[in-house]
Parts: structure tokens; C-alpha cells; sequence
């Protein structure tokens, strides 16, 4: 199962897949992206969701046709980020990282 947010910026027609649960970077404070132009990259969750809103399921359509044509055949459309997609960030970054996230880091 693989968590995805659609979204659109408060100005414009760019749909954005945010995976909530995929780190962007060995930051948890990012996740995985998704876009049609620019394809995979990181976004700062808090950022992309203070300037974006919720897609509806005719503006993301071809987004997620996308997705699904790329192998994201386990999708699991969701509307918002919790706590534990961040702590999910945490422990991916760890299993993945060579140099794994901290809790000091969260205190720096």
C-alpha cells in the first residue's frame, strides 16, 4: 500500500501525488512527489501543504492514470498528513540512510 495525497497549487492547474510516508530526503520533514512535468522529486510536506489545496478526483485523474502506468499499482488515495506518516518518514529514512535520522536532530 502506498499512501498518496493529490494537490493543486491555490493559483494555477499543476496537480502535485505527495506520498506521505516516503521520505523526499533524510529529512522527515520531506516527502516523495510526483508531477507530470518534473516527474519524482522533494517537497517539504508543511510548505506544500500551506500553499496547496485538495484536487478533486477529475483534476487528478490523469495524474493518477499516470502513476498507475508507472507501476503504482497499490495506491491508497488519502486527504491529509498525520504524525504517524511522519514517524513512517523517520523509520524509512533509517532503514535506507547511511546517515540515518536523530531525535537530536529534531532539537537542533
Amino acid at each position: 500500500m502506498t499512501k498518496v495525497l493529490f494537490r493543486k497549487w491555490r493559483k494555477g492547474r499543476d496537480i502535485y501525488a505527495i506520498f506521505p510516508e516516503l521520505p523526499g530526503t533524510n529529512d522527515p520533514a520531506t516527502c516523495s512527489c510526483y508531477s507530470h512535468i518534473g516527474q519524482h522529486s522533494s517537497c517539504d510536506s508543511n510548505y506544500y501543504l500551506g500553499k496547496t489545496v485538495p484536487a478533486t478526483p477529475e483534476e487528478y485523474a490523469d495524474l493518477l492514470t499516470e502513476l498507475k502506468s508507472i507501476g503504482y499499482d497499490d495506491l491508497v488515495i488519502v486527504k491529509k498528513m498525520t504524525q504517524a506518516d511522519y514517524e513512517a518518514r523517520k523509520r524509512e529514512i533509517g532503514r535506507i540512510s547511511e546517515y540515518p535520522y536523530t531525535q537530536e536532530a529534531d532539537n537542533a
